[in-house]
């Protein structure tokens, strides 16, 4: 006997990046930023009063989404503070999908996405990139309730033109929730839609383009009616004193941020460089990591591989994408220590490896 409702019996639940204890691991699994947060976190966390943890922090959590209105150009009341992306994704889903109203997304892409839609127990429709990972034409044409584009997509790295995404907002019946989780490492981004479509909503993160995964924070930009809908399903504290603080500290250092943001763009321009050399074919990322199949072997023995040396990248075993590692960009040290061991797996081991 279950006590479960029956889609989450059948579901297989989310599946997080693997999180090894040991400390002499190369970790490049999770698109965590290898350089620590801004100082000014450090000293906001240290800083932080008692009577700020007796009480209950602010629902709104204000202090952040003033800095955050400034840094964007908009007022307070298009922001919304998240208990990290993820958080505002639950939401979408809870506030705009159900058996009759599905959510479509491009595919692949985050693997979150299909897992809140059964756990809403809504029709999710994925509608296939093509192998360069252009926006599908069709997928405005499903006429879903909530359509979401993951942009920079995950895992692929690749970026969707800003003109494309507004030309699909204007197209689209429903919501558009445009995830821009790393559009830190990215030219370009989608905020000035949210002031052109009143059915767009943008998704912040502070984990990576921050250096604050651990810390679980996100936001939403959008109209102030958007945010009121989504407003009726957050949850009542969603954000907590500690997370307001640091994350507010965080966003407004904007020359640390800048200078974070251009090391790992220089570092991800060497990695793509050094990994074609050795027989990758990756397309240009957007994000802080790298999207990799080799031209003769196999992934998953190249996975295997590395795991046994402690080094650690993604990968799916997932039709379409069985054959690619997601390699996060380290620090010029950890990327090093990856290419040495891929230079000794693709010569030594070169032998097993072949076979497809």
């Amino acid at each position: 006997m279950s006590y479960f409702r029956e889609n989450i019996d059948r579901a297989a639940g989310y599946e997080p990046g693997f999180q090894p204890s040991q400390p002499d691991v190369v970790k490049l699994n999770t698109n965590e930023n290898p350089y620590p947060p801004s100082p000014a976190v450090m000293k906001a966390v240290a800083d932080i009063k008692p009577e700020q943890l007796r009480r209950y922090p602010d629902p709104m959590g204000n202090m952040f989404r003033e800095a955050a209105a400034k840094i964007n150009g908009v007022e307070p009341e298009w922001i919304m503070c998240c208990n990290g992306g993820d958080d505002l994704l639950r939401m979408a889903f809870t506030a705009f999908c159900d058996k009759r109203r599905p959510v479509a997304y491009p595919a692949p892409t985050y693997s979150l996405y299909p897992v809140l839609a059964n756990i809403q127990n809504c029709k999710a429709i994925e509608v296939k990139f093509d192998e360069e990972f252009n926006l599908p034409a069709r997928l405005a044409r499903v006429r879903a309730a909530l359509t979401i584009v993951c942009n920079p997509n995950a895992p692929s790295g690749t970026f969707v033109g800003v003109e494309e995404i507004a030309e699909l907002a204007a197209e689209v019946k429903g919501v558009l929730l445009i995830d821009e989780a790393y559009v830190d490492f990215a030219e370009r981004n989608c905020t000035e839609l949210v002031k052109q479509f009143g059915n767009v909503i943008i998704l912040r993160s502070l984990s990576k383009g921050y250096s604050l995964a651990g810390l679980r924070f996100g936001y939403a930009i959008a109209q102030p009616e958007m945010i009121t809908g989504l407003l009726k399903v957050k949850d009542s504290y969603n954000v907590d004193a500690i997370a307001v603080a640091a994350a507010t500290a965080a966003i407004k250092d904007r020359e640390y941020f800048k200078e974070t943001i251009e090391k790992v763009k220089a570092e991800r321009k060497r990695l793509t460089e050094q990994l074609r050399g050795l027989g990758f074919k990756l397309p240009e990322s957007s994000s802080n990591f790298v999207f990799a199949e080799h031209k003769t072997c196999k992934a998953k023995e190249i996975y295997d591989k590395l795991v046994q040396r402690n080094i650690y990248v993604r990968y799916w075993d997932r039709a379409g994408i069985e054959n690619k590692l997601r390699i996060t960009v380290g620090t010029r040290q950890q990327d090093d220590i990856l290419l040495s061991a891929l230079k000794e797996i693709l010569t030594t081991d070169l032998t097993d490896l072949h076979g497809f």
